[in-house]
């Protein structure tokens, strides 16, 4: 078991642990990853914000692990550290929620943990923390648990955190291996847009937007599956695009472009070509593309005293060509007025309130893992506001979205 840093954080399985003040959720982590990765103490509120540790886990494979704060603090600072316990539960793809038996008040902060992950399909392990208790309350425990859950996909394991025997060990890792989704990370981004032997060209402008000497995370992500899926692969920028097709043997079969060059490169690409985006290929991987298709159609009913809020998940500096903050409001204003309101948020900071957005247009999400961008759709349809994407939206405007192809 060792620390990963090479494969990027937003393509774990992400475990978040919670539970109340000191009832050993970090000496369950301890426990799970077999390093002393928490802060084991009883100094109530010693984990605060969540902590989030990349780790290798045998058998589950690459994992993040989220440590949260105990959920009953109700002070002041208690009440920001439970906002960014929220912000972990949306990024969650099985839960831990641990239960330390020798609690007499009632577990009604844990009970409201089961019923949001139960209501979202999350997966959940619920650890009873034994304290010595006996086997007959462990056993009812055990039974309002189940109950509790109301047929949740879970699994119920007992242990004393602070002194666990290696079975007791086993037995953590093995059931969260039972709880692990079965087709996580079973996804390709190119989906069944290519096969074996197929030329694939991407295109991509390394122009102020492009970090130096690196390339960005969707265009390596892409790039290394094209290689294991056997396909040649060819890289050129938009500016010598036309000078890497003169060169090859055959047609690619497909093109993926930055988005921000859709209409130059639907202009001059092969006819028997097909043409797609990252952002519209993680729109499909990362999100709900048809939704986001759906959402798309609401563009055309903008007017200039709509309100549209572009939320990018990156919180990079602010460039002077970028496609979030400049690009396509500059598109949408040109179309719709100068007087349009756009509002820009980066990073985690989306809000809870999107009733007064008229439209919503999310990145591609790269830099979140999947369940994260959902539970972002999930709250603009509980609100019943369109939402959609950067590479939809451009080819949207472009003219050419039903030109492109995606996966489902």
């Amino acid at each position: 078991m060792a620390e990963l840093n090479s494969t990027p954080n937003a393509n774990r399985l992400h475990i978040g642990i919670f539970g109340r003040t000191n009832s050993g959720k970090s000496s369950l982590i301890n426990i799970m990853t077999g390093q002393d990765v928490s802060i084991v103490s009883d100094v109530p509120g010693t984990t605060t914000d969540p902590v989030y540790k990349a780790m290798e886990i045998n058998p589950l494979g690459p994992c993040v692990i989220i440590d949260t704060a105990g959920v009953e603090d109700y002070s002041v600072l208690g009440k920001r550290r439970l906002e960014k316990t929220r912000l972990a539960m949306e990024k969650t793809d099985v839960a831990v929620i641990v239960f330390p038996s020798n609690h007499t008040g009632g577990y009604a902060q844990e009970y409201e943990l089961v019923d949001y992950f139960r209501k979202k399909n999350i997966r959940m392990l619920m650890v009873i923390n034994s304290f010595g208790e006996s086997e007959p309350r462990l056993e009812k425990l055990k039974t309002d648990l189940k109950l509790q859950a109301k047929g949740a996909r879970l699994e119920i394991v007992v242990l004393d955190c602070g002194k666990p025997s290696d079975k007791e060990q086993d037995n953590i890792r093995m059931a969260l291996a039972r709880l692990m989704p079965e087709d996580y990370d079973a996804d390709f981004i190119t989906g069944n847009l290519v096969k074996e032997q197929d030329v694939v060209l991407l295109v991509m402008p390394q122009d102020i937007q492009a970090p130096k000497r690196r390339l960005i995370l969707p265009q390596v992500q892409t790039i290394r599956e094209l290689l294991d899926r056997k396909c040649t692969v060819v890289c050129t920028t938009t500016d010598k695009m036309e000078y890497a097709l003169a060169n090859l043997r055959k047609v690619p079969e497909l093109i993926i472009t930055d988005s921000q060059a859709f209409k130059f490169v639907y202009e001059h690409k092969p006819a028997e070509s097909r043409l797609t985006s990252f952002s519209v290929l993680f729109a499909a991987y990362k999100g709900d593309l048809a939704y986001y298709i759906e959402g798309a159609q609401a563009i055309d009913k903008l007017t200039e005293k709509s309100r549209v809020l572009i939320a990018e998940c990156c919180t990079h500096a602010p460039l002077t060509e970028d496609i979030g903050r400049v690009k396509i409001p500059r598109q949408l204003r040109k179309r719709f007025g100068e007087a349009m309101e756009i509002d820009m948020v980066s990073g985690t900071d989306f809000p809870e309130d999107l009733s007064g957005y008229d439209l919503i247009i999310q990145c591609g999400g790269c830099m979140f893992n999947r369940q994260y961008v959902l539970s972002r759709i999930q709250r603009a349809k509980a609100q019943a506001v369109p939402m959609t994407n950067y590479g939809v939206t451009i080819a949207h405007l472009t003219g050419i979205l039903d030109k492109i192809v995606y996966h489902k």
